[in-house]
């Protein structure tokens, strides 16, 4: 692995550029995916272990807790 290296003037200069320019979430989904979307189910199965692991992450203690 290497070592700590020093970004180059054009690095930064370009860096400095992105970071000005504006940033959005993408196109919205279009009418066929938002049926598709609608028409979707899970099984219940699936949302019992969802939630179950929703319920865990929220009452874990310690280094791995969410938002730690």
């Amino acid at each position: 692995m290497a070592g700590e290296t020093k970004p180059s003037d054009d690095t930064r200069a370009e860096e400095d550029r992105e970071a000005e320019k504006a940033h959005d979430a993408g196109r919205g989904p279009t009418a066929d995916e938002a049926k598709a979307a609608d028409e979707n189910e899970v099984d219940d199965k699936t949302r019992e272990g969802y939630e179950d692991m929703l319920e865990r992450g929220a009452n874990q203690k310690g280094e791995g807790k969410p938002g730690v």
